[in-house]
């Protein structure tokens, strides 16, 4: 795409260049927008996918993780790698828009040259490029899930307005988990009514009768070639998200029903096979060894940026990373039923850089506008950078606990270790609209209980099984749970249920037999506890809470001990990977 004086004028005005400058177009020429989105393609098809949005409509700063990890078996893999192990990987050079994407290295610094991330309108754009140069019949847009939640607007709407979205943005086909969290009437109603995608589900199946909930594949023309794309929702939704929102279906990983479907497209002609999947990057790994005959699966669920495509036998698996910063692009060339050469790049959704879709941009605004001066609102300022997304600790969970502890005078607060939020950059404002994006669930209640010393220690290590046991198909996802005036020590590689040592609780060693009061939201944790007491929504509690301090300014290391595997990062022991 050739740069017109107009569009020269414009980069110059959002990357914050005098117009006037004598070296603006050195200055341009250094940050070199162009390159973000060069691609050669190939074939004659063309899947575009994103994955994770989680209702992330505007722009926004989200920080890679910089712990990410797993069995050892695991850490080193795609899917298990974070900053210098990340760049080594996948040769990456510091400084530059792609370590600014895809880790958590010199972050704040590179916030300031690139700016936000994201945001529908600019993902629209680029997708009406893309169409314009493959042609609109070579392209087919899919979406793995994670969509419909994480901000304010999603919940308020309860999903509309995220689908809404999806429409604008031309999503034809997608597959489900948070989406679920609005239970099982809004879901088939706003899948029926409202989206013009097709959700597909091979694995979502009614719990009494066996019959599938949603069609388990759908079959497309594209660029000639008959693509057939199943759907794989999120196997564990019942147990990562409370079961009533779900009650009457079952779901589970359903290998040998894929494996049924992989076959019956083949015996309809499809030239293609897709598994549209929210397994998980690992997990789908994993699963393409046990399914013959996929050529391709997008994944999703884990939030990983992946710049280049896993191959497992004759399968190519991609990922687009989350909240909206990603667009993948996988081009086919397909002859004679076979995949005979392909290209993929992962855009930078880099919206300083990018001209946004007009009417996506004012769908957006209207979206926001009931909520505008609400979720506008300055609650407070932070010294220190929020950030969400790592293995046991992040500064905006500390922020929630830290209100949490105080409305509900507890000993331990335990925060869910969900991979989904935002980034405040230090000195920057926090706005009501930043806390209901790291806590916006339908089930948003606090509760304060009472644990035994034995039962916290067997729920941790419950958690750590989940997190880091060396088989893919028994992580079920999100990182630790947060923890507050609880420390403890973990060793990864130890056997289930002897990973977690030397607990202290304030100071003191855990005593098994004590009962200590707890406090948690995001989950049925209380429903293990005694004398159960509800407290308002984590929202309104952390809202409030910043409003009081005015400024917030979390620690950075975390209070938690990694005894033998390095990570690399500030919070840690160990050497970098």
């Amino acid at each position: 795409m050739n740069i017109s004086r107009r569009d020269l004028f414009h980069l110059a005005a959002i990357s914050g260049l005098s117009l006037t400058s004598t070296d603006v177009f050195a200055k341009l020429n250094e940050v070199k927008p162009e390159s973000f989105f060069e691609f050669k393609g190939v074939g004659n098809v063309t899947l575009l996918h994103i994955c994770d949005l989680h209702a992330h409509l505007k722009p926004l700063y989200w920080r890679e993780p910089s712990t990410l990890i797993s069995a050892k078996e695991l850490i080193g893999t795609p899917g298990f790698l974070c900053g210098k192990a990340f760049m080594q990987y996948y040769g990456i050079k510091p400084n530059t828009i792609r370590a600014y994407f895809d880790t958590y290295i010199g972050f704040e610094e590179l916030a300031k040259k690139y700016g936000k991330m994201g945001g529908v309108a600019y993902i629209k754009a680029l997708v009406n490029r893309i169409k314009a140069e493959r042609g609109a019949d070579k392209v087919l847009f899919m979406d793995s899930g994670d969509t419909w939640q994480g901000t304010a607007v999603g919940l308020f709407t309860q999903g509309k307005a995220i689908v809404d979205a999806q429409n604008a943005l031309g999503i034809d086909i997608m597959v489900g988990h948070w989406e679920f969290t609005y239970g099982k009437d809004r879901v088939l109603e706003l899948v029926n009514k409202h989206l013009k995608a097709e959700f597909i589900s091979q694995n979502v199946a009614d719990e009494m009768w066996g019959d599938l909930i949603f069609k388990p594949y759908t079959i497309r023309e594209v660029g000639g070639v008959k693509v057939a794309v199943i759907g794989n929702s999120f196997p564990y939704t019942p147990i990562a998200n409370p079961k009533e929102f779900t009650e009457g279906w079952t779901f589970g990983i359903q290998a040998e029903r894929l494996q049924k479907f992989v076959d019956e497209v083949r015996s309809k002609g499809a030239d293609v096979v897709v598994l549209l999947s929210h397994d998980g990057f690992t997990l789908d790994q994993a699963l393409a060894k046990m399914v013959k005959g996929i050529d391709v699966i997008l994944s999703g669920h884990t939030h990983d940026p992946a710049p280049k495509p896993v191959i497992v036998g004759n399968t190519i698996i991609v990922i687009a990373g989350s909240h909206g910063k990603y667009l993948g692009r996988l081009d086919l060339e397909v002859k004679n039923k076979k995949i005979t050469n392909f290209a993929f790049k992962l855009y930078p959704v880099a919206s300083n850089f990018i001209k946004p879709d007009p009417e996506v941009e004012k769908f957006v605004e209207e979206v926001y506008k009931p909520y505008e001066s609400q979720l506008s609102q300055v609650i407070g300022k932070t010294q220190t950078i929020l950030y969400k997304r790592d293995t046991f600790y992040s500064t905006f969970d500390r922020v929630i606990m830290d209100a949490i502890k105080e409305e509900t005078d507890c000993e331990i607060v335990f925060n869910p270790g969900y991979r989904w939020g935002t980034t405040v950059l230090p000195g920057g404002d926090i706005t009501v609209d930043d806390v209901y994006s790291m806590t916006a669930i339908t089930y948003p209640d606090v509760y304060r209980f009472e644990l035994t010393g034995q039962q916290i220690k067997n729920l941790l290590e419950d958690i750590a099984d989940n997190v880091f046991n060396s088989n893919p198909l028994y992580q079920q996802g999100g990182d630790m749970s947060r923890t507050l005036g609880l420390d403890y020590e973990i060793k990864i590689s130890a056997p289930t249920g002897q990973r977690i040592s030397n607990i202290k609780v304030n100071g003191k060693d855990l005593d098994p037999n004590r009962s200590y009061v707890v406090a948690s939201w995001g989950g049925n944790l209380y429903r293990a506890g005694k004398n159960a007491k509800k407290f308002r929504p984590v929202y309104d509690i952390t809202i409030d809470y910043i409003k009081r301090v005015k400024v917030v300014n979390p620690p950075l290391k975390s209070n938690v001990k990694i005894l033998d595997v390095g990570c690399g990062c500030p919070t840690s022991e160990g050497k970098c990977l």
